[in-house]
């Protein structure tokens, strides 16, 4: 599993579009940006301002005012376990910042609509950069953030653009795909819980290596493990995808996970304080374990083959959401 630091939000900034003279261009019917450079940058600095205010006093309230989707839902569990165990806060925070950032902003029509900021921060890997995306329902609503990838520099596609350089973005049926951006959670999934599928995804430790470990772990001398996958693909939680230059696609997409491990009579079970914090029912023989995934792959165009013919994934993080004990 792939901890990260807690990051936590963004100022609830509702974001207005400046549109030249005196006509008003409606985001519901017209296809425009999804929003101006300079408003991505400020949505981006506040993240970073309340980000630093949540985190270091462990404060659940301001998360769920600026987080949503898969990193809404890995998150606030965190920092409501966090802040059972550290009620006075943080003792170990470190501000985030962040550096060399660029977005990548579709041109769409309706709601929801996204934008992605592509960063470097303080609190990555040397050489890694972070993916945000973040997206809001409505022009009244704010800008919140749904998906983080990180990646290492030198791993992401080029992504294709129009003649004014915004990105493409590419719908959840969209077409010319390995797979449609919107039967990734179902496919990956089915593949996790069932083996089904497997030739349209590259070997890997998001893949291959966690099958195998889940083989290895399923049995053993003190417990039995269930495993059951399932995707999480509506709402706040729908994909995003972009087209790359090579017809393929930069997909976020999100998926949840449970672990259910029954444990031999008399064993003694340890939990950490974090998964206790979060925990319903007691824990006797058996614990569950819910978890969110927030993948961020590429998918090739149809009939692509060879090596570049299958889904590979360039980053997945892993939180814990949910214990139960019986």
């Amino acid at each position: 599993m792939i901890r990260r630091r807690l990051g936590l939000g963004a100022a609830a900034i509702a974001l207005v579009l400046p549109l030249g003279g005196c006509m008003t261009v409606h985001g519901e019917r017209a296809l425009i940006p999804s929003v101006a450079p300079d408003e991505a940058a400020k949505v981006l600095a506040g993240f970073a301002t309340v980000d630093n205010e949540a985190t270091k006093a462990w404060d659940p309230q301001l998360l769920a005012r600026i987080e949503t989707g898969p990193l809404g839902a890995i998150d606030g569990a965190g920092v409501r376990a966090k802040h059972v165990n550290n009620p006075g806060g943080n003792p170990k925070f470190s501000p985030l910042t962040f550096s060399d950032t660029k977005y990548w902003i579709p041109r769409q029509v309706g709601w929801p609509k996204f934008f992605v900021a592509d960063t470097a921060t303080n609190h990555a890997a040397a050489g890694s950069r972070w993916l945000m995306v973040f997206r809001r329902d409505a022009a009244s609503e704010p800008w919140r953030a749904a998906y983080l990838a990180v990646a290492a520099e030198g791993t992401l596609p080029r992504l294709a653009t129009d003649g004014d350089g915004h990105v493409v973005p590419v719908p959840a049926d969209g077409g010319g795909l390995l797979l449609a951006p919107g039967t990734l959670g179902t496919a990956y999934t089915g593949y996790l819980q069932h083996g089904t599928g497997a030739d349209r995804f590259a070997k890997g430790a998001a893949t291959s290596t966690l099958r195998a470990n889940r083989g290895d772990q399923a049995r053993t001398p003190n417990s039995v493990t269930q495993y059951a996958d399932q995707p999480a693909d509506d709402g706040d939680f729908a994909p995003v995808a972009l087209r790359t230059q090579d017809g393929g696609a930069l997909v976020f997409f999100g998926t949840r996970h449970q672990a259910k491990s029954t444990y031999r009579a008399g064993y003694n079970l340890s939990i950490d304080p974090d998964t206790r914090a979060l925990m319903t029912g007691t824990p006797r023989t058996s614990v569950t374990l819910s978890h969110v995934g927030q993948q961020m792959v590429t998918v090739p165009k149809a009939g692509a083959t060879g090596p570049g013919g299958q889904v590979v994934f360039i980053s997945r993080l892993v939180g814990l959401v949910g214990a139960a004990g019986e």
